[in-house]
């Protein structure tokens, strides 16, 4: 009798198919945020109530210490500043969140022009400095020098230059772009010099040219610390803007509405207060746009930070 052998069965394994964490990285970002804003309203709403407790003065060992600048005609409560939008900015005029939207506009075009205007000679800088080191050496310490010069002191003097060859519409951007191509410049030149020596002598063993070495590898080697420096850039060149319009005259844009309201201060100081909300609102516009421009271009790098 013949036994009939079973036939052996071989199980293969199943794979686990493992299902990733939930990010709550966005989240945390959004509660930070919002932590961070209410302990500067606690703070701000809470120094003004201590102020006014004590009667604007404060008496710590003997001394009187004056706690005046915190009264409502020089720090006004944090609700009298947003409904300082919806009132209008003169008399039988617009309100002001309309004006200040128009200010913002004008400046933000101000600030974008000069944002290129700087990243491009930063960037064209920092190629010349990485493919010569003569004039790395000689050029560098200027540019750097160049950061330790007051904007306040160059404002006017490039106002007055731009006057003299009629190019006026120029002198608000080159201010900001003053503040703008040093950070590119500096962070582009490391991204570009910071290659690894292996993937370059890979490059080298290839015969490959300057210009294929740069498009190729110390460029995308560069992107991550480019954008750095473009997001820090990005804010530079709306504060850059509005110290530019102060000394040109302009009142199309936030740095005329912080000059007019400021000479109204004590009668309305809410409305300087909502200006500076409205620039500080520009800047982070600004910033999230580079930002997001950043996640769309660097995505590998953007997914190893996260």
């Amino acid at each position: 009798m013949v036994d009939s052998a079973k036939p052996d069965l071989q199980l293969e394994p199943i794979a686990r198919v493992e299902t990733p964490p939930p990010d709550y990285s966005r989240v945390r970002t959004i509660v930070i945020i919002i932590a961070i804003l209410v302990m500067v309203v606690l703070l701000w709403e809470g120094v003004k109530a201590f102020s006014k407790a004590n009667n604007y003065a404060l008496n710590v060992a003997g001394q009187t210490i004056d706690l005046a600048n915190f009264n409502n005609t020089k720090l006004p409560h944090l609700g009298n500043i947003f409904n300082a939008f919806l009132e209008p900015a003169q008399r039988n005029g617009p309100p002001l969140y309309h004006t200040l939207f128009a200010a913002s506009l004008f400046t933000l075009g101000e600030a974008v022009l000069g944002f290129f205007m700087g990243g491009v000679l930063g960037f064209v800088l920092a190629i010349i400095f990485t493919h010569s080191s003569f004039m790395q050496r000689g050029l560098l310490p200027y540019v750097v020098a160049s950061q330790t010069v007051p904007i306040l002191a160059i404002a006017p003097m490039v106002v007055v230059w731009m006057r003299q060859i009629e190019l006026s519409a120029l002198a608000v951007p080159i201010i900001a772009a003053y503040l703008t191509f040093f950070p590119v410049t500096i962070y582009a030149l490391r991204g570009f010099i910071s290659v690894p020596p292996t993937e370059l002598e890979l490059m080298h063993s290839y015969a490959a040219s300057s210009v294929q070495i740069f498009f190729k590898l110390r460029l995308p080697n560069a992107l991550p610390q480019i954008f750095t420096a473009l997001k820090i850039s990005a804010t530079s060149s709306v504060v850059g803007a509005i110290i530019g319009e102060l000394p040109s005259g302009i009142q199309d844009g936030l740095g005329g509405a912080i000059l007019n309201f400021n000479q109204y201060y004590t009668q309305g100081p809410a409305r300087l207060w909502a200006t500076i909300v409205a620039a500080a609102l520009v800047g982070i516009l600004f910033f999230g746009v580079v930002a997001f421009a950043e996640r769309l271009i660097v995505r590998w790098q953007v997914k190893e930070s996260d």
